[in-house]
Formats: structure tokens, sequence, C-alpha cells
């Protein structure tokens, strides 16, 4: 039951390839990760990172990765594909591996992801993580990508697209609040359901305007995963 996300981005394939692959500006966009940076590496040793996710105000889990990027293919399409592992005793992830994909059309770039992982914690691990923690990583990975596509198609800087998103949820949690104290039940409820239902603003970052299935489209061959996080 691995997860996919697709979105298209009007922008060039070299600002998308350098705003995902630079742990800096990766970061900025990514709901996932509180931080990521690379760590050294010699000759031809394949690129490993550090990254941490703060869920406490004073508690992060972190972990350790190992990614590859091909700038290059014959049809004109990049791709990274990366192995993830996480040993802090907080962290329901215990190892995974994905890739990203670069398609470059008629409309945009066709921006993909697809991976897959190893809960821990036994028989409470896998409960949790398909009832809970699986849904919202795959949210969390939709909504990162729709803000990425507003920093580039339209310029809105990460935490402007984040501070849009908590005024737009506040704003219609207000309504609904207002709806149910001072209207009748007539006149309540389809203002509820417009404040629930109604899609977000066109600036504010939204989940649902990314494919979360494969569309059946015929692409490249997925890349090859790196099989350990130790350099080979």
């Amino acid at each position: 039951m691995g997860l996919y996300v697709e979105t298209v981005i009007r922008t060039g394939l070299d600002e998308l390839w350098e705003r995902s692959q630079d742990p800096a500006l990766h970061q900025r966009w990514d709901l996932r990760f509180t931080s990521i940076h690379y760590l050294p590496r010699t000759g031809d040793e394949p690129q490993r990172f550090r990254y941490a996710t703060r869920v406490l105000p004073f508690l992060s889990v972190s972990g350790t990765g190992i990614s590859a990027g091909d700038r290059r293919r014959p049809d004109g399409t990049r791709v990274s594909a990366l192995r993830f592992a996480s040993d802090h005793p907080l962290s329901l992830l215990a190892e995974g591996s994905g890739y990203w994909r670069y398609v470059p059309g008629p409309d945009g770039i066709r921006f993909l992801t697809g991976y897959d992982y190893r809960p821990r914690w036994g028989r409470f691990g896998l409960l949790a993580d398909r009832l809970v923690f699986r849904p919202l990583m795959g949210w969390g990975t939709a909504w990162s990508f729709d803000r990425l596509r507003l920093w580039c198609e339209r310029g809105t800087p990460p935490g402007r697209a984040l501070a849009r998103a908590l005024a737009e949820t506040v704003l219609r949690a207000l309504v609904c609040v207002a709806a149910l104290a001072l209207a009748p039940p007539a006149a309540a409820l389809p203002v509820l359901a417009a404040a629930l239902l109604l899609p977000p603003l066109p600036g504010t970052p939204a989940a649902r305007r990314c494919l979360r299935r494969p569309p059946g489209r015929t692409t490249a061959a997925e890349p090859r995963l790196p099989t350990t996080l130790e350099p080979s």
C-alpha cells in the first residue's frame, strides 16, 4: 500500500529540481520535515543526508538517508531515488525507499513521487500506520507539493502559504461556530456545508489538487533504488 502523489507545476525544470533537491530549499516547503542537511562524502559515494521532524515543541524525530540524483535521461526526464531509516524510538517509520520523477510536458512539469516504508512497534504499529500515520503522510506530501507549486508558479513563499492556510482554516472554523450559535438550523446547515466543502482559495495550498493514485499513463521505468544506507 505504497504512497503516490503527483502534480503539474508550470515552471522551469532546473528551478523545480533545485527547489526539491537543495536541502535548504526543500525543508522550506515540505511539511514532513523540519530540517534536512547533507552529510560529508568523498569521491563517488552516494549522497547521504540527515533529516528531522519536530513532533512537539521540544521533541524532534530524526533519521538518515541516502540519495542518488540522475539529472539527464534520453527522454528528457529526471529522477531521484532514495532510501531512508530512523532508529529513533519514537519514530513509527523504521525504514523505507522511494523516488521522485520530473517529466516535462506541454502544460508544465509532472512532478511525482512514489514511496513506501516499514513501520515498527509490531501489530500496534501496523494498525496505527494504516489508520492514522499513512493517511497523514499522504495528505502531508500532497499538501506540500501544492505549496511548492504555488512557490514556483506564483512566487508565494512557503511561509506565507502556510500562514494563508492557517488563516483560512481559522476563518472557516469561526464561520461554523457563528452559524451554530446565531443562526436557526435551517439557515445554519447551508453555511456549515459551504464552510466545510468549498475548495480552498486559489492561493492557499490544498492536498486535493494533487493526484493520489497513478494515472495509468506510460512512464519511464522506476529508478533503481539504493539497497543499503551504507556507502557502496
